[in-house]
């Protein structure tokens, strides 16, 4: 992986505006397969040509072959079957979420956010579950290999420094997912990283850098307090997906693989947001060189202070989001600049990389994202040209 030697370099977290033409031609890719393929190699051509010219030194394919998030998996898990949510299910359960009920049901109610004001997940269809009935097995070598051969293809046709492709951690794609086949919890989620194995083995094995999304540790300590559980009943719940992300990660050399945690990507308080200092030792026990976290998100961005007293691990990276998901306001270049100093002040200039605190697409709007990755990287070079980027710690 390449680090920040002589300058600092920029990259993000994974997802970018789609265009239109691509959502269209997958509203209809049953019923035209080589439309869909036709347009997501063009789409994918696209986003990386403007991230390259928008000066993004280490980027991606917008996560433009998935779905959604982690939805794109359901096509490429086997074991699964879909049922009709039982009543009361998919239902989001957190502290925060009851604490400012006012506002999560008015913002629900205007759209605002992907939640029904009674906090069931908003669907254009009847939602439904995923239940585990047999082993799980991974099935979705065609698309991974589509996906790779679109960026490698786009990759082709301009010069950047690196590039990787985004993909879920275990405890990302469990939730949502109901194990009827496994004696034990931790049979069903060591059999979900067993599956998953097989997409990391072979995006790392194309030569692209593998980053694993894990949004679900961080969001999970709401959740287990609006359920009544201790901090001590999460962080062994986290552990168990950690010790399986590792196990998953097993053949995967630790200098090709970069891990992301955030907070959640909806716009509301995050009241109740777990302190990264309560997660740093997960954070840091993945197997991988690259951590992106959230520093720009008002919530978080004092956390930069943990790293006076948190050592970081020789050879390991920092990438903390320096522009932001969860506002609309474009971040000026010298503050970008600042928070990048922050980090490079306490690690050293090669272990500080300039990343975003989560996706921007579907996030801020298409113009919006883009200026922030502009900015993103414009505020990169000023801190490269500053005595503390170029010194170091």
């Amino acid at each position: 992986m390449q680090r920040s030697t002589t300058r600092i370099l920029t990259t993000h977290v994974g997802s970018l505006p789609r265009p239109a033409s691509l959502d269209d031609a997958l509203d209809r890719r049953q019923d035209d397969e080589t439309a869909y393929a036709t347009a997501l190699s063009k789409a994918v051509a696209d986003v990386v040509r403007k991230q390259a010219d928008v000066g993004i030194d280490v980027v991606n394919d917008g996560e433009f072959g998935k779905s959604s998030w982690t939805g794109y998996l359901t096509e490429r898990l086997g074991g699964f079957e879909p049922r009709p949510v039982p009543p009361g299910g998919q239902v989001l359960r957190g502290k925060d979420f009851s604490d400012f009920a006012e506002f999560y049901a008015d913002a629900s109610r205007a759209q605002a956010l992907w939640y029904t004001p009674d906090g069931r997940l908003r669907t254009p269809r009847a939602p439904v579950q995923w239940v585990c009935t047999s082993p799980i097995t991974y099935a979705g070598q065609a698309a991974l290999q589509r996906d790779i051969e679109n960026f490698r293809d786009a990759l082709n046709q301009i010069s950047v420094t690196e590039a990787f492709l985004p993909v879920a951690a275990p405890a990302s794609v469990e939730p949502g997912r109901v194990n009827e086949h496994y004696r034990s919890e931790e049979e069903f989620v060591y059999a979900l990283a067993e599956a998953l194995k097989v997409e990391y083995d072979t995006i790392a094995g194309s030569g692209i850098l593998l980053q694993v999304d894990d949004a679900f540790i961080p969001y999970n300590y709401d959740r287990f307090f609006a359920d009544g559980k201790s901090v001590s009943d999460y962080l062994k719940h986290c552990e168990l997906r950690i010790e399986a992300l590792n196990h998953a990660l097993r053949d995967v050399p630790e200098d090709r693989v970069r891990y992301h945690i955030c907070w959640g990507s909806w716009h509301g308080p995050h009241s109740t947001d777990v302190p990264l200092k309560e997660i740093i030792h997960l954070l840091l026990r993945v197997k991988a060189q690259a951590y992106l976290f959230e520093a720009a998100n008002v919530r978080h961005e004092h956390e930069y202070h943990l790293w006076e007293t948190v050592k970081l691990p020789e050879g390991k990276i920092l990438i903390p989001g320096v522009v932001s998901h969860a506002t609309n306001v474009l971040e000026h270049p010298e503050l970008i600049a600042e928070r990048i100093s922050r980090f490079v002040e306490r690690v050293g200039r090669e272990n500080v990389m300039a990343g975003t605190d989560c996706g921007l697409g579907g996030r801020v709007h298409p113009q919006l994202a883009w200026a922030k990755l502009k900015v993103l990287a414009e505020g990169a070079a000023l801190a490269s040209k500053s005595g503390i980027a170029l010194a170091g710690a």
